[in-house]
């Protein structure tokens, strides 16, 4: 058989499989095959104030200020942080007179409550931090401050304070030192990771294979009773609080000391922040309703004005501008701190902490 004969049935039959696959795509005109398109998620910022009248969570609109919903929490809530994504909220509810025990966590992508952490045996639950998935808060029933692993759920470290009405806390960003106002003891605690020599045994001789070790050690800085709020500069050197007697302390933290004290005579003072441009110490009095700008670097009084008696306070530093909640009063007050005028009062029932949030919901 010649060649040519050996190769025609294979042409023939791959000129009828051409044939078939033209007719079907002639069939199929105007035919276009379905794709799947990734899902979109729209970002949406809102302005989180806590009521303790109405148990509640008040979502604003971050921009208007306007009034979006509520979300039912629980009893007693005070203070309020967010996960750095965005998703969670986690808000503290001390519930003093009930040994409360409950931190409640809220899905912001769906706006509704999702769980409520049982801290036991660790009580009276307030000031909170997030870092790592690891929820810090402290417990003022029980002298302490204990962290919450978020993944494996149950509390995975405890430092004790050994203070009375262990109150707020805040971690330096390192993860390596953590500072908290103890209110009736009138101390600071500055708890420190450090990295300490080998233990030296009574024989006066280190054992074979001793190592240096890391330990968190506490030093306390006394203050005044009362000092509860509190703030760290950026730059991470100083602290700043201030008692009801009207006395600012200054807290010198590389070299762990009071390094300053400074009489206001303005009774009552309660929470403090500095401001964004870490210029300005802004400390509010719960009792006089002033408001006090002191001067970071100099230590001086720049300005006093009349804007309710506040027991809380939020700097937003996106729109350069503060929330105050004066909780006596029902209502919180936006504050421009370019003009330091008052540019909004939003009333809300017994309002104490606040927060500002970022949320990507699905379209």
């Amino acid at each position: 058989m010649s060649a040519m004969k050996k190769v025609r049935p294979f042409i023939i039959i791959l000129i009828a499989l051409l044939q078939v696959r033209s007719n079907a795509a002639k069939a199929n005109v105007g035919y276009t095959p379905h794709v799947s398109l990734p899902l979109t998620s729209v970002a949406k910022k809102y302005v989180l104030i806590l009521s303790k009248s109405s148990q509640s969570v008040v979502v604003l609109d971050y921009n208007t200020l306007d009034s979006i919903t509520s979300i039912p929490v629980g009893a007693d809530p005070h203070e309020v942080i967010t996960s750095p994504d965005g998703s969670k909220a986690y808000i503290s509810r001390p519930e003093m007179n009930d040994s409360g025990h409950h931190i409640t966590i809220l899905n912001l992508q769906s706006l509704q409550k999702e769980q409520t952490i049982d801290t036991r045996p660790f009580y009276i639950p307030h000031g909170l931090a997030l870092q790592s998935n690891r929820l810090w808060f402290t417990a003022q029933g029980s002298k302490a401050v204990a962290v919450y692993d978020l993944n494996v759920k149950k509390v995975t470290q405890v430092f004790g304070t050994g203070q009375d009405f262990t109150h707020l806390i805040q971690l330096r960003p390192d993860g390596k030192a953590f500072y908290t106002t103890n209110v009736e003891s009138g101390t600071v605690s500055i708890y420190e990771l450090e990295e300490l020599p080998p233990y030296m045994p009574p024989t006066g001789v280190l054992p074979q294979g001793a190592k240096p070790r890391q330990e968190w050690r506490q030093t306390l800085i006394q203050v005044e009773p009362g000092c509860e709020g509190f703030d760290v500069s950026k730059d991470g050197k100083e602290l700043w609080t201030a008692s009801p007697a009207g006395n600012i302390f200054v807290i010198d933290l590389e070299n762990k000391r009071l390094k300053s004290r400074i009489h206001s005579d303005v009774l009552g003072l309660h929470r403090l922040k500095i401001t964004p441009d870490d210029k300005t110490v802004c400390i509010v009095s719960v009792k006089t309703g002033e408001l006090l700008y002191y001067n970071r670097q100099t230590q001086q009084l720049e300005q006093t004005v009349k804007t309710g008696q506040g027991a809380g306070i939020y700097m937003d530093e996106q729109k350069n501008r503060m929330f105050l909640s004066c909780t006596p009063n029902n209502y919180v007050s936006v504050v421009d701190l370019a003009t330091r005028k008052e540019i909004r009062r939003i009333p809300i029932g017994r309002p104490d902490g606040i927060t500002s949030v970022s949320v990507n919901t699905p379209n």
